[in-house]
């Protein structure tokens, strides 16, 4: 099944949309985060985001787009986000994004690779390839973090699996323009 324009682009500006909540949301732990080495991992991480956010948002105006447009995920995934802005404990925080977000954007993007015409949708196929390069760096800064200072990590796996579980019900992730305009006026 080969994806078409509209389907690529709302995928795009879903994308887009998960990556300016992570930036914001990353940007609004770094002052109510007290661990130095934690502030300093949100500030590169969200600086990917931000990266990330625009690869796709110039993607947009290439799928007959606006140029950064952002598109809502479906509404179980809006959800999930808002779940986890509302999160406080450090090690929940940490969980959240790097045991359970990141992982599972890896794994729609992989997804989305595999649907995808890769020569039809190269620029895309490039984005994305590069966001896996950055999210495996991610993942792995992550984890030489919590292994150097143990405290960090969170050991109640049922929250952890509970978390991924909620944020592999939303599937597939990408909104629709109908759904965002039925939220907005809902709003």
């Amino acid at each position: 099944m080969i994806l078409s324009v509209k389907e690529r682009g709302q995928f795009v500006a879903t994308m887009r949309y998960i990556n300016v909540w992570l930036m914001e949301t990353l940007a609004g732990w770094v002052p109510s985060t007290p661990e130095m080495e934690v502030k300093l991992q949100f500030g590169e991480h969200l600086w990917d985001a931000a990266q990330h956010a625009d690869a796709f948002g110039k993607r947009t105006a290439e799928l007959r787009m606006p140029l950064q447009h952002s598109l809502p995920p479906v509404g179980e995934y809006v959800e999930f986000l808002e779940t986890i802005s509302g999160i406080e404990p450090t090690q929940q925080r940490l969980a959240a994004i790097y045991d359970v977000l990141l992982p599972g954007v890896a794994m729609r993007y992989r997804r989305f690779l595999e649907k995808t015409d890769s020569l039809a949708d190269a620029p895309t196929v490039r984005i994305i390839e590069r966001h896996l390069i950055d999210i495996d760096r991610m993942l792995q800064a992550n984890l030489e973090m919590r292994t150097e200072l143990p405290d960090l990590a969170l050991h109640d796996q049922g929250w952890i699996d509970a978390l991924k579980k909620r944020e592999a019900q939303s599937e597939p992730v990408a909104g629709s323009d109908v759904e965002a305009e039925v939220r907005a006026m809902e709003a």
